[in-house]
């Protein structure tokens, strides 16, 4: 089974956001690590994963994109703060 991911990036000082979705999650944050990932993410230099879940279908995993990108900032921190409570960087393997 393939599976979809819901994601959040920060930079170090965990001041900037960026939600996003894909199907590879650990190519996706090498190209955001890199600098091919997002102009977003290049320009506020966004390449610490803080935060995803997983979805066993893409339609659900872009509808929760959207929910997120759409939730006040607060909001987000405190989803984050659910699982990753010292805003670590998440490795993927």
């Amino acid at each position: 089974m393939r599976y979809s991911y819901v994601y959040i990036m920060t930079n170090k000082y965990r001041t900037t956001f960026f939600v996003g979705v894909t199907s590879n999650l650990s190519k996706r944050i090498a190209e955001h690590a890199n600098g091919t990932g997002s102009l977003f993410t290049k320009k506020y230099n966004l390449k610490d994963l803080i935060y995803f879940e997983k979805f066993s279908d893409m339609n659900q995993a872009i509808d929760r994109e959207k929910q997120l990108k759409n939730w006040h900032k607060e909001w987000k921190l405190n989803l984050i703060r659910e699982t990753n409570p010292k805003f670590e960087t998440l490795k993927i393997m």
